[in-house]
């Protein structure tokens, strides 16, 4: 077992508090008292950057993210470029939680999460990237699990959470209901891995390193996040035939056929387009609202997309 030496905690003070931490984590230490405990408290001004960077300089071998998405995603984003040996580890504390579902790092217990982290093998995943001008000028951002532009990107990733949490696809159906008189089509040039640009019009895009939202519902169904590669997925559906075709195809095609073993692969449709790529940038004219991992973090009017293969080494129960 790869024991951690020296494990910092970057904590999301408005998610927990080091007391809660504190206690399983102590209950856990005591068959291990030469492991060593560093604590850095994450700030508004900043979710974990400075934070990460500290814990390294530090010498921990074990950075723990707790706290949600956001946390996760400026821990991996420092690790990564950093290019260390350090691993990560997830106390899941947000509302989406997105990359302890996809690695099925357990919700809900910090306890076990704790446990999980410290007694789990590390397995080595990707890290997706942005390029992109928010506002502030020129700036790279990490996601792990899925970035949309467009009005119903963040209707897809952001569903009623407690309607997922009962009915799973069924609340998309109410979603996408919505979105037939509410849909803002965008016109957009992508370039993928290099080859000629073409233009879409769509209603949404997603490129995800993951496939999971919350409730379990597998959004990108060949989504990997240790393939080296992207999966992109273009939504065009129009009017009420084009997003009962976007249903058929989420709920039928790539949904309950592939559970019963009846299909290999996710399946394209007239309105739902699936790719897998390593890079894509795309531009859509005007400024649309970018979502990284189910947080806005602002509009651009261009976008490219990489991925960093076996970015992290990620502490997680193995595939």
């Amino acid at each position: 077992m790869n024991t951690p030496r020296h494990i910092g905690i970057v904590l999301n003070p408005s998610k927990t508090s080091r007391d809660d931490i504190e206690e399983p984590l102590t209950a856990l230490l005591e068959e291990r008292p030469q492991i060593e405990v560093s604590w850095f408290e994450t700030s508004v001004e900043d979710p974990g950057h400075g934070m990460t960077q500290d814990a390294l300089e530090a010498g921990c071998d074990l950075v723990i993210s707790a706290g949600g998405d956001g946390t996760v995603r400026a821990v991996a984003e420092c690790l990564a470029d950093a290019d260390t040996d350090t691993q990560l580890g997830i106390i899941p504390l947000g509302t989406g939680n997105l990359l302890a579902r996809n690695l099925g790092i357990p919700l809900g217990s910090i306890d076990k999460a704790l446990t999980a982290a410290i007694e789990n093998a590390p397995r080595t995943i990707d890290l997706a990237w942005t390029q992109a001008d928010c506002g502030d000028g020129p700036s790279r951002l990490a996601f792990t699990v899925m970035a949309g532009v467009g009005v119903d990107a963040n209707m897809i990733t952001e569903t009623d959470e407690d309607l997922k949490d009962k009915v799973g696809w069924l609340a998309y159906v109410e979603s996408l209901g919505r979105a037939v008189s509410a849909s803002d089509v965008i016109s957009m040039t992508l370039e993928v891995d290099g080859e000629e640009a073409t233009n879409e019009d769509a209603h949404t895009l997603i490129v995800g390193n993951c496939g999971i939202l919350t409730g379990g519902v597998t959004l990108l169904p060949d989504a990997d996040p240790a393939d080296g590669e992207l999966d992109l997925l273009v939504l065009s559906a129009d009017g009420v035939a084009g997003w009962l075709d976007t249903m058929r195809s989420m709920m039928w095609d790539n949904g309950l056929k592939r559970l019963v073993g009846a299909t290999d692969g996710a399946e394209s449709s007239e309105s739902v387009a699936h790719r897998r790529v390593t890079s894509v940038s795309v531009d859509f004219g005007k400024p649309r609202m970018l979502e990284l991992d189910g947080e806005d973090v602002g509009e651009t009017s261009r976008v490219e997309f990489s991925i960093q293969p076996s970015a992290l080494q990620v502490r997680a129960p193995q595939d």
